[in-house]
């Protein structure tokens, strides 16, 4: 894809190669919370003849995420991302260790859930092979690509799975790591919050969905253990639960940052709630759909860029 800078005339904005994978470590630590929205917590990181690039812990899904860097092609993504995931499960004393020795915070180990841990892969450029490879519902894996461009900016886009239905549990029957990891971790989809509801509930689920895709070209679904969250410009903009036979919506807004001339909206900023942000709405009527639409447009505009 070209890039180009508007002037009088178009000026094509040229790649500016990453020479070391350490160079995009370095600028992806730095920057981890902006980009992934991650905490940082140890870099090179070595356990049992293993060495972990980058260790994070992710606060929302109260898991570990362990990033690897890239800059060869000849790896499999497969085969690695389990090594590393098997490490972390045989080893869950020595992760929380190293978190509270860099953290002001201390974790104990009924504070992780180990089903939502992941690997992450950031590479300038993955091959078609390990961009299929990842094209389960299920694969606690994820690669995202970095480029770097003379003009003193960067792209940083995920690797979008392209629909598929197939486990990777179909394929991993004679790989002992594998099924040992996937007994443990848990990738979550959209069936798995939909396929106790009513009817109902699916129905505004869909229509909410359907509308919400529609609102930006980049708005992508990231289900998870309690939410299935919608994301703009890597940043959730709202979650929504599925409940009996309906949706409880929540805003990824502060206090005071909604305009709800209807007080739609409930301000649960100080209550216990699963999504991200101050707001909740509860949905339970297609009619009121277009309202709500229209709050969670002022959510999606500030979460954007």
């Amino acid at each position: 894809m070209g890039i180009y800078k508007i002037g009088q005339k178009l000026d094509y904005i040229k790649e500016l190669p990453f020479k070391l994978e350490k160079d995009i470590q370095k600028l992806v630590e730095k920057n981890l919370n902006s980009l992934l929205h991650l905490r940082f917590i140890h870099s090179e990181f070595s356990l049992n003849n293993f060495r972990i690039d980058t260790l994070a812990f992710d606060l929302e899904t109260k898991s570990f995420v362990i990033i690897e860097y890239k800059r060869d092609k000849n790896f499999s993504v497969i085969d690695q991302g389990y090594a590393y995931l098997s490490l972390m499960l045989n080893n869950k004393a020595d992760f929380i260790l190293e978190f509270n020795e860099s953290q002001q915070t201390v974790l104990k180990r009924t504070d992780v859930d180990w089903t939502q841990s992941k690997v992450i892969f950031i590479s300038p450029q993955f091959t078609n092979y390990q961009r299929e490879a990842i094209n389960f519902k299920d694969l606690p894996i994820e690669l995202w690509e970095i480029k770097r461009f003379e003009n003193e900016t960067i792209s940083f886009d995920q690797i979008q799975k392209t629909s598929t239905k197939e486990s990777i549990k179909t394929i991993s029957k004679n790989d002992e790591i594998v099924e040992t990891v996937n007994k443990e971790v848990k990738v979550f989809t959209e069936q798995d919050h939909l396929q106790k509801v009513d009817v109902e509930a699916i129905e505004l689920y869909e229509r909410v969905k359907e509308r919400l895709i529609s609102l930006e070209n980049n708005v992508t679904v990231q289900p998870k253990k309690q939410t299935i969250g919608f994301k703009v410009d890597n940043s959730i903009f709202c979650d929504i639960v599925v409940q009996g036979k309906g949706l409880k919506i929540y805003l990824n807004l502060k206090s005071g940052e909604l305009q709800d001339q209807k007080q739609t909206a409930r301000d649960v900023s100080n209550v216990g709630h699963w999504g991200n942000g101050a707001y909740e709405i509860k949905l339970n009527d297609l009619d009121d759909i277009d309202y709500v639409i229209s709050l969670l447009k002022q959510s999606l505009r500030k979460n954007k860029g």
